[in-house]
């Protein structure tokens, strides 16, 4: 995420010289593109860590340090 990114409420991912913006709402591509195992494994994470994500976009929006968000495991 990025301090004063615009709305829809997402992230950024990057894999390789790819990467993506994803909505955390329903975890669609907003933009960009992700290898299909690499968004895979994005969305997977993502779907575990969601009220998380949520919560940093809150902050994020108010300028306030993120808290880390574990890796899949």
């Amino acid at each position: 995420m990025y301090w004063g990114d615009h709305g829809p409420p997402h992230f950024h991912a990057r894999y390789g010289g790819e990467k993506a913006s994803i909505a955390i709402e329903d975890l669609s591509v907003l933009a960009g593109s992700l290898p299909p195992r690499a968004l895979g494994l994005v969305v997977e994470w993502a779907a575990l860590h969601r009220g998380e994500l949520e919560v940093a976009w809150r902050k994020a929006s108010r300028n306030e340090t993120l808290d880390p968000i574990e890796p899949l495991k």
